[in-house]
C-alpha cells in the first residue's frame, strides 16, 4: 500500500476512535466492558482523546510525505505506537479488564503494527 492510502487511513481510524472517546465514551467502553461510573472516568475517556486525535492529525498531514529518511522514522513511530496499543490492551483483555468487544483492540494494534512495519520496510 502507498504512503497515502497508508496513512489516510490509519488517520481516518485514530481520528475516528478521538470522536467517539470524546463524545460518546458512555457507549464505546460498555462495549469493551469497561464502566464509567463518575466524572473522572468520563473525563480520562476524553483526555484519551487528545493523543489519538493528536496521532490522527499528525498521520493525516503527513499523507503526502514521499520515501526516505523522515518518513522511515514517521513509520517506525506508528509501529512502536501500535506495538504499546496491542501490548496495553492485551493486557487489559489477559486480566479481565476489557472483556466482549474488547478483544479486538489487540488484534486491531497488532494490525496496525505489522502494517506500519511493512510501510517502513518499503521505505
Amino acid at each position: 500500500m502507498n504512503n497515502r492510502v497508508f496513512l489516510t487511513t490509519h488517520a481516518i481510524i485514530f481520528t475516528g476512535f478521538a470522536l467517539a472517546l470524546f463524545f460518546a465514551p458512555h457507549i464505546v467502553w460498555p462495549l469493551y466492558g469497561v464502566e464509567l461510573n463518575d466524572q473522572y472516568a468520563y473525563f480520562l475517556s476524553q483526555h484519551n482523546s487528545i493523543f489519538l486525535g493528536g496521532i490522527g492529525a499528525i498521520t493525516w498531514l503527513l499523507k503526502d510525505i514521499e520515501e526516505g529518511k523522515i518518513a522511515k522514522k514517521l513509520f517506525i513511530a506508528l509501529f512502536i505506537t501500535n506495538i504499546l496499543g496491542a501490548v496495553i490492551t492485551l493486557y487489559a483483555a489477559l486480566t479481565g479488564v476489557f472483556v466482549g468487544f474488547g478483544w479486538s483492540d489487540p488484534a486491531f494494534f497488532a494490525l496496525l503494527s505489522v502494517l506500519s512495519y511493512f510501510q517502513f520496510a518499503k521505505q
